[in-house]
């Protein structure tokens, strides 16, 4: 049985050791959906940061009674944090990639208009490419990490709580657009999800580019 990895602070200390004024931990949610908007998370952390929330793990190693349990906790110990959002459209109009860049210059506005020194802050980003400097007009200093969202405190805070802040955007979807079960499956592939598509058609929730529809 594999071992369940638990993040630590060792790499955004450091960071800050460094001189960094801050760090914004930087994830992706519903990058694979076939429905519903994509949405990237930040979560800032300062020297003075303290212990983060006993069970903090990256999204996808929870179930959705403790993400939910931990999201408010994670937002309560960083000292911001935000949700940047990129619609079904967009993501059919400029592609994922772009997308997400685009929601994370909007989640990035949040936290300039809460007061953090994003210029004097580095961005710890989950993976290996930096689509967050595409979207931006001037560049910030962003250092990618692959599986930050496990290794990194600040990533797994910024991956539950976009995560979250997502799945809450399915679930009332599905109540006003009911019949694809995103509740359930907040908008992926299942065959629930599939069948239901092949039934009712797509919504204007859904990817049509990914679905090999014609806008």
């Amino acid at each position: 049985m594999m071992a369940v990895v638990e993040p630590t602070l060792d790499v955004e200390l450091a960071m800050l050791a460094a001189g960094a004024s801050c760090v914004i931990g930087c994830d992706e949610v519903g990058r694979g959906a076939l429905a519903g908007p994509v949405a990237v998370g930040l979560a800032v952390v300062t020297a003075d940061v303290g212990a983060f929330p006993v069970g903090l793990r990256d999204s996808k190693l929870l179930s959705e009674p403790r993400r939910e349990r931990l999201a408010p906790l994670a937002a309560a110990w960083v000292r911001h944090s935000a949700v940047g959002l990129a619609s079904p459209q967009e993501v059919d109009s400029v592609g994922i990639v772009a997308a997400l860049g685009l929601a994370g210059k909007r989640a990035l506005a949040q936290l300039h208009a809460d007061g953090v020194d994003i210029v004097g802050g580095v961005v710890l980003l989950d993976g290996n490419d930096d689509w967050l400097n595409k979207a931006l007009s001037t560049p910030l200093s962003v250092v990618t990490r692959i599986k930050a969202d496990q290794d990194c405190a600040s990533v797994s805070a910024a991956s539950v709580i976009a995560k979250v802040h997502r799945d809450r955007l399915m679930i009332a979807a599905d109540l006003a657009t009911p019949g694809y079960g995103w509740t359930g499956n907040k908008g992926y592939g299942s065959a629930q999800h599939m069948t239901a598509i092949g039934a009712l058609g797509a919504s204007e929730q859904h990817r049509l580019s990914w679905l090999k529809i014609p806008a």
